[in-house]
C-alpha cells in the first residue's frame, strides 16, 4: 500500500483534513517561491565568484530589487554614489 493510497483513505473517511492539506500545500508552495526568488534575484548573493564576485556594484540607482516597494518610483531616482 502506497502513502497516496493511504492519504487518499484518510481523506475519505475525514473529510475535514482536506483544508488542512490544501493550506499547508498552499504555504510550502509560497515559501518554496520565495526562497527561490530570494536565491536568484537578491543582489546580496552570487553563485559565480570567478567572474561577477560583487554583483552587487554592478546595480543601477533605477533596478528595484525589492519584492515590495511602497510609494517607490525607480525610475526617476538619480546616481548618488561613486563608480568603483
Amino acid at each position: 500500500m502506497s502513502v497516496f493510497s493511504l492519504l487518499a483513505k484518510q481523506l475519505r473517511s475525514h473529510p475535514a483534513l482536506i483544508p488542512l492539506f490544501i493550506f499547508i500545500g498552499g504555504g510550502v508552495t509560497m515559501s518554496a517561491t520565495y526562497l527561490a526568488r530570494l536565491a536568484l534575484k537578491n543582489p546580496d548573493v552570487s553563485w559565480d565568484r570567478k567572474n561577477n564576485p560583487e554583483p552587487w556594484n554592478k546595480l543601477g540607482p533605477n533596478h528595484q530589487y525589492k519584492l515590495f516597494a511602497v510609494n517607490m518610483d525607480y525610475s526617476k531616482l538619480e546616481k548618488d554614489r561613486p563608480d568603483f
